[in-house]
């Protein structure tokens, strides 16, 4: 199948490889210039694990091209995914001006039936929008498709190879039937494709990162009360996550969530409740107790320095919202590090993907170290903002001899307590009672 994808962000880039990876043929379009010329010479722009095999092997292989002209992309193409940017307007709503723009000059220029996919995460009565936009110009008969992604950044091109469920809005049956081809070879194993109208669908991807970024939330409400009551949140996460009714993902107490999916679905879900006239006090709590995790490790280092950070070095391990990806949006660490600098501290910090991207916003406000264990060098504290997997097994004797103080804040909740007590940490961590070599 003939295969065009507008937009080469994370969700374009990652379904258009995929796609061509099951044998189809995929033209990615994109106005970025700069980027359409680095991919055309095979330099991936995203860091994603696996995606770079396969994207280097379709371009190889003659599947995988790349263009700034839409009326190229298109001409032989039967179906069209719109995988464009939806941000987050100054009141929550999402911005649609890429999409319905790109709608416009889509009904100018197709010249025979084509099926329309609406990728991106889009509010309900989007397809009917990008339909009528379409439907403005357009000579030729078409169809507009909500079929909403859920990749997890670190695990997304197992996420589409492997889907457990396909989610595909349209009442046309000639469109049910293209899509039904196209994503056959994914579903071979028997996950259900699930058909149901585009509101639904487009409600789906909402309704699906809503409720996981509750579950997140909740978990650290009871973190909250754990430090409060002498619990420990990890025999609570355990004793609630082994009930099937509730499940053991999304459980982890943390610094909060961040990334390009939860806080922008959230919030335009709340703004698309708000437009109906409709309270929704749950979302409203997610979003406000987020807000607040994110400096959760803030008062414990203010009580430690006995509030003064003046000319304090304060070493920072990650800056990616999560582990496995280069994606700094909504990142905690980011709110960590303006609150330090505000305080008087200075910051150096090291993540193995995202340093690149932290240093195009912030420039030279803080340092970048090389390697992982130069950020400790005559430091304070270290503090922990994202779990990457060499975080979780260091060198304590080297620390140790690194930091000026053997001080840890860990908004991931990576090490274990008894092990920090035994090596005379001063531990904090969240939901779980604090380690001082003080504390008989």
């Amino acid at each position: 199948m003939r295969i065009a994808v507008v937009g080469t962000g994370y969700v374009g880039l990652v379904t258009g490889t995929c796609f061509a990876e099951t044998g189809n043929k995929v033209c990615c379009v994109d106005i970025d210039k700069t980027k359409v010329g680095k991919l055309s010479s095979g330099q991936i722009t995203i860091f994603e694990p696996g995606l770079e095999k396969i994207f280097l092997r379709n371009q190889k292989e003659g599947r995988l091209h790349f263009t700034t002209s839409l009326s190229e992309a298109v001409k032989d193409a039967q179906v069209i995914f719109l995988a464009l940017p939806t941000p987050p307007g100054e009141d929550g709503s999402a911005d649609l001006r890429y999409i319905l723009g790109v709608s416009d000059d889509l009904g100018k220029i197709i010249t025979d039936y084509k099926v329309i996919v609406d990728k991106s995460t889009v509010p309900v009565g989007t397809a009917d929008k990008v339909h009528a936009a379409i439907a403005k110009n357009a000579k030729v008969a078409f169809d507009v498709v909500s079929n909403p992604e859920f990749l997890r950044e670190g695990v997304a091109v197992d996420d589409f190879m492997k889907p457990d469920r396909v989610v595909i809005g349209t009442t046309s049956e000639r469109a049910k039937k293209v899509m039904s081809d196209l994503y056959a070879p994914f579903v071979r194993q028997g996950n259900p494709v699930i058909f149901m109208d585009e509101r639904s669908a487009e409600l789906t991807k909402y309704a699906a990162n809503s409720f996981l970024a509750t579950k997140i939330t909740f978990m650290n409400e009871i973190a909250q009360l754990c430090e409060r009551l002498g619990a420990d949140v990890d025999m609570v996460r355990r004793g609630i996550g082994s009930d099937e009714r509730i499940g053991k993902r999304f459980l982890f107490p943390g610094i909060g969530y961040g990334g390009s999916c939860f806080p922008k679905d959230v919030q335009a879900l709340a703004k698309s409740s708000d437009e109906v006239d409709y309270d929704f006090k749950l979302l409203d709590a997610v979003m406000e107790v987020n807000e607040k995790q994110k400096l959760h490790l803030l008062p414990s280092i203010h009580k430690f320095f006995k509030n003064d950070l003046a000319g304090k070095k304060i070493a920072l391990w990650g800056l990616a919202f999560k582990p496995n990806t280069d994606d700094i949006r909504e990142a905690p660490a980011l709110y960590i590090i303006d609150a330090l600098i505000n305080a008087g501290a200075s910051v150096t910090a090291y993540d193995p993907e995202a340093m690149n991207n932290v240093k195009a916003v912030l420039g030279n406000k803080i340092e970048f170290a090389q390697y992982q264990y130069d950020a400790l060098k005559d430091a304070d504290a270290l503090v922990i903002a994202t779990e990457w997997s060499e975080f979780r097994t260091p060198d304590f004797d080297k620390m140790i001899s690194l930091l000026k103080n053997k001080v840890i804040f860990d908004g991931r909740n990576l090490f274990d307590l008894k092990h920090m007590e035994d090596m005379g940490f001063y531990y904090v961590s969240v939901g779980r009672r604090t380690v001082s070599p003080q504390t008989p």
